[in-house]
């Protein structure tokens, strides 16, 4: 089974501060670590791979520094890692990103896509899906668990606002896997000495089968003019009565705010 799972280089959002005048994230300083949905789904490929053997391939879009999640895949058991770099993806929004990564699936072969839930910097859940459509494959979301039952088909525990929820899905599919789903594992030594040995394969707008309109900014519908921070709240009254007077205070709250 060939897996392809699409990983991304995030800023650790406990580190995050904005910049008060221009409503913009501050990174200077700021850890990148690969976002915790993606190595979720980079955990359930590797178990998939143990199980059932095949061949996991990571998959990220970034600039040159997005190399150091793909050592950090290849410590931990991935077997092939893929650098999408190129002027013309930068400013992408969430389409022209998946249309970038849908571009550079078509020149693989897989039966598998695995990717997050959503990327903790800007929390869409928006990208594959968007990849599934774009690329006509069936996709799962929410999963949590995995199981390889028959050659041609997953089955898939999901979880839904009721619980879980047990589908089977034809390959080639998409999955998109939630960070709590599984435990992801620890690099090894070895692992990472091997992991500085392999070589990590950059491909630019040349490699990806995607017409150049629809990818960067070019590409992209969607602009965030500014980011900021929800307001704190001011501090309430503490009351010590009874029941009754309570709820007299409440009324007359409700009166000034003019909602009775």
């Amino acid at each position: 089974m060939n897996i392809v799972v699409c990983i991304k280089q995030v800023p650790d959002t406990t580190e995050i501060k904005l910049d008060p005048v221009t409503g913009t994230l501050l990174r200077d300083g700021v850890p990148s670590i690969m976002n915790p949905d993606d190595k979720g789904g980079l955990e359930i490929a590797l178990g998939l791979k143990e199980r059932h053997g095949g061949h996991v391939t990571v998959l990220t879009m970034g600039p040159p520094q997005a190399e150091e999640i793909l050592r950090e895949a290849l410590a931990m058991g991935a077997d092939r890692a893929i650098l999408l770099s190129d002027r013309k993806f930068a400013g992408a929004d969430t389409l022209a990103t998946s249309n970038t990564l849908a571009g550079a699936l078509r020149a693989l072969s897989f039966e598998v896509v695995i990717t997050g839930r959503q990327a903790i910097d800007g929390d869409t859940a928006q990208v594959g899906p968007q990849v599934a459509e774009h690329l006509d494959l069936p996709q799962v979301t929410y999963v949590e668990a995995v199981s390889l039952d028959t050659p041609a088909a997953l089955t898939v525990c999901r979880a839904v606002e009721e619980g879980h929820q047990t589908v089977e899905v034809t390959l080639p599919c998409l999955l998109t896997v939630l960070s709590g789903a599984v435990k992801p594992r620890y690099m090894s030594v070895r692992g990472i000495v091997e992991a500085y040995a392999k070589e990590i394969e950059r491909w630019n707008f040349d490699n990806v089968t995607v017409d150049e309109r629809r990818v960067g900014l070019a590409g992209s519908p969607t602009r965030v003019y500014k980011s900021f921070t929800r307001g704190v709240k001011n501090t309430g009254t503490l009351h010590e009565v009874t029941p009754e007077e309570a709820v007299e205070i409440i009324v007359t709250k409700l009166q000034e705010k003019f909602i009775i």
